[in-house]
């Protein structure tokens, strides 16, 4: 699943992305209601992890907003706050489930599954580039028709790319995006992932997909020329 993880305590959020993506999700992650409203507003997701207390507000809010939209997306609340009262004001305000902190990742995984299952309309997205096809539900892809096989890292930042197609991605971004960490600029490990795709993707005899823009970052798209 495409996730977004609403969570301001740093600590937290960067833990449940990691296991998240472990667990073979594509995790994207907010740290307020701002952002959060602003990556809805850019791309798609298939759940939020949508913690309560926020800095800007309460994520009972957003999922009122979302509801009030006829945004379909699952919503699992995270809170501190045990109550029955809680719980129901959760569900009222439109979230699938509510999950009590501190909580055990398998238990947040199942619950994941669980509203997904609920709602039969929301599909695996299919992410045309060119001649590349990317398919998020089992996560693979192919070009020409010929499989193209990666590695759990390789295929969320291909993914990352692709959904930004025609787009230069810098490093900061793709740090955050697959690694969830600070882009660190004397560490080289984005360009290895970029090399070791480039490898997979742009096949010989076909026109080249992945391409660096010198002193910007990365692009995946068709050019006329290289940069």
């Amino acid at each position: 699943m495409r996730l977004l993880v609403v969570e301001d305590e740093p600590r937290l959020a960067a833990s449940l992305a990691k296991s998240l993506r472990q667990a073979a999700h594509a995790v994207d992650v907010a740290g307020s209601l701002a952002e959060a409203r602003a990556k809805l507003g850019a791309g798609s997701y298939e759940a939020l992890v949508l913690d309560v207390m926020l800095p800007d507000g309460s994520g009972l809010t957003l999922a009122r907003e979302l509801r009030a939209a006829r945004n379909l997306v699952s919503i699992v609340m995270l809170t501190a706050r045990d109550a029955i009262e809680d719980r129901v004001s959760g569900l009222d305000h439109g979230a699938d489930d509510y999950l009590v902190k501190p909580f055990a990742l398998d238990e947040l995984l199942a619950r994941l599954r669980a509203v997904a299952r609920r709602i039969p309309t929301l599909r695996p997205e299919t992410i045309v580039v060119a001649d590349l096809s990317i398919e998020t539900g089992p996560r693979t892809a192919e070009r020409g028709g010929q499989r193209i096989e990666l590695t759990t890292t390789e295929y969320a930042l291909l993914e990352y790319l692709a959904r930004h197609s025609d787009q230069v991605c810098d490093r900061p971004q793709i740090s955050t995006h697959v690694w969830n960490e600070s882009y660190d600029p004397f560490s080289n490990v984005i360009d290895v992932y970029i090399a070791r795709i480039r490898k997979k993707v742009d096949q010989s005899g076909r026109p080249p997909l992945l391409h660096t823009i010198r002193g910007a970052g990365y692009m995946l798209g068709l050019r006329s020329e290289a940069p």
